[in-house]
């Protein structure tokens, strides 16, 4: 008997420091995927750096008191995976939120980002964020603009000036 009350207090243990140590974690209720979709999102979560786990709730749910996050009990309802990720913020997200998008079965129910608990809203918007290169890339093109203009505008001038000469 304490042989298994050993093994759930490392569950739980487990469990806390994966929400501690994410940057983003992503609760969903999996219900009515079946078990290619389910693996389908396994692997899209693997190739992300996801780890993909589900839970007991009564685990989770005494987990999430020694995290620290006791706003999320109340999604602790019915079949729930959690998805957690230390080293990119958006990949959850991203992941689940597009798949979510493919897949109406799957409903994101809420999370952890950055340590505090965001609504299904705020995840939403963090999977609709551009990737790391579509953010420099949009960052680029901010900085190049005002060259850019600056030579259109010089080319304009020296036209102009090329007209009035001849």
């Amino acid at each position: 008997m304490s042989l298994v009350l050993d093994h759930k207090k490392q569950q739980v243990e487990q469990i806390a420091e994966s929400f501690q140590n994410s940057k983003t974690s992503v609760l969903v209720d999996y219900r009515g995927l079946n078990v290619e979709q389910v693996n389908e999102l396994r692997k899209q979560l693997r190739e992300a750096g996801v780890e993909y786990r589900v839970y007991k709730n009564t685990m989770t749910r005494r987990a999430i008191e020694k995290a620290g996050y006791e706003e999320l009990n109340d999604l602790l309802v019915g079949p729930t995976a959690i998805a957690f990720c230390e080293d990119d913020a958006v990949a959850p997200a991203k992941v689940i939120g597009q798949f979510a998008k493919d897949n109406e079965a799957l409903e994101i129910k809420g999370g952890v980002i950055e340590g505090s608990v965001a609504t299904v809203d705020q995840i939403k918007e963090l999977s609709e964020l551009p990737s790391y290169e579509g953010l420099i890339s949009m960052v680029l093109s901010v900085l190049q603009a005002p060259v850019r203009n600056f030579a259109y505008a010089t080319k304009a001038v020296a036209e102009q000036k090329e007209e009035e000469s001849a």
